[in-house]
């Protein structure tokens, strides 16, 4: 098979398998998604009182699932992009240095995927994602809206129609500059936290592996999972504490654009009527929620790759 065909290949396994990783996340975990948006909506909501606030409500297992269809396109196709974006950029950079491509490919490693320098990851994480996340953004603006109590849509249509109307176009990209600088850098310091830690989870295993004389010249598929994951869940919780200051922000300007107009003035605002503490709103269901999100993302999405792409070759070397 041609390298052409087999670049085609590999992108539609990465393709599918982040958005099967994102829409797996995404279902089992909606009720965090929209917790965390009830207790950025105001600085007054607790976690706690808004929990109790939904159970003592009516249909509160459909309560705590509100806005999942929205949230499962956004985070399927978001993945989708995002995992197929970030493997074309990770592979082009990793062809442009073949020493480093062909050093990798005799590390005892965890992962399938290309392994880059500190800042590749950093730049190709970030890129990806910023990307992802501008295609992606007027679903993430009705996921927002749904996800609170403070619009009563009945359909996606519906809602759409109406934020057309009183905001027009550009009411479907409100608070991009906040998500952007809070993905970009999150994104970006997610590859570099998860690929160092997979990196040294991985020498760590294999020499557990070498001195329990399992003579394997890479690592087993449990293992590798159990890296992967574990590797999710810290890089998770670094990234999203560093940007959850900026998710505060664009929730409030995705939910309130009359009152908060763009990043820098909504910052302005709510330190100034709800004090710094504001911009911390939502950061432990948001690091819970993340962690285990974007670990199982990219466990699935990994194991997925590797099944995948052995198949493929199996299948190659039997038609040679």
């Amino acid at each position: 098979m041609s390298n052409g065909s087999s670049s085609r290949s590999s992108s539609s396994f990465h393709f599918f398998a982040g958005m099967t990783s994102g829409i797996f996340s995404a279902v089992l975990l909606q009720p965090a998604d929209l917790l965390k948006t009830r207790v950025q909506q105001s600085h007054q909501n607790t976690l706690l009182a808004t929990i109790k606030l939904i159970a003592s409500g009516p249909n509160p297992i459909q309560q705590f699932w509100r806005g999942t269809l929205p949230s499962t396109l956004r985070t399927g196709c978001g993945s989708a992009i995002y995992f197929s974006g970030l493997n074309a950029l990770r592979r082009r950079v990793s062809e442009a240095n073949i020493l480093a491509s062909d050093r990798a490919k005799t590390d005892g490693h965890s992962s399938t995927l290309p392994k880059l320098s500190n800042t590749a990851n950093l730049a190709t994480g970030a890129v990806a994602r910023t990307w992802a996340g501008f295609l992606m953004m007027p679903i993430t603006i009705l996921k927002v809206r749904y996800e609170s109590n403070l619009y009563a849509y009945s359909s996606l249509l519906s809602a759409s129609r109406d934020i057309f109307r009183t905001e027009g176009f550009r009411g479907f990209f409100a608070g991009f500059g906040a998500t952007a600088v809070r993905d970009a850098p999150y994104a970006g310091l997610y590859v570099l936290f998860y690929e160092q830690s997979k990196r040294r989870l991985s020498r760590l295993a294999t020499t557990i592996e070498e001195t329990a004389s399992t003579s394997t010249a890479s690592l087993s598929t449990s293992t590798s999972a159990g890296i992967n994951f574990l590797s999710g869940v810290m890089a998770a919780g670094l990234g999203t504490t560093f940007t959850n200051p900026f998710d505060a922000i664009k929730t409030r300007i995705q939910l309130m654009p009359n009152r908060y107009a763009n990043t820098i003035q909504a910052g302005k605002k709510m330190l100034r009527e709800d004090g710094i503490r504001s911009f911390f709103d939502g950061l432990g269901i948001r690091i819970a929620r993340k962690a285990i999100s974007s670990a199982l993302a990219w466990t699935v999405y990994e194991e997925l790759i590797r099944r995948a792409e052995g198949r493929w070759r199996e299948g190659i070397e039997e038609k040679v």
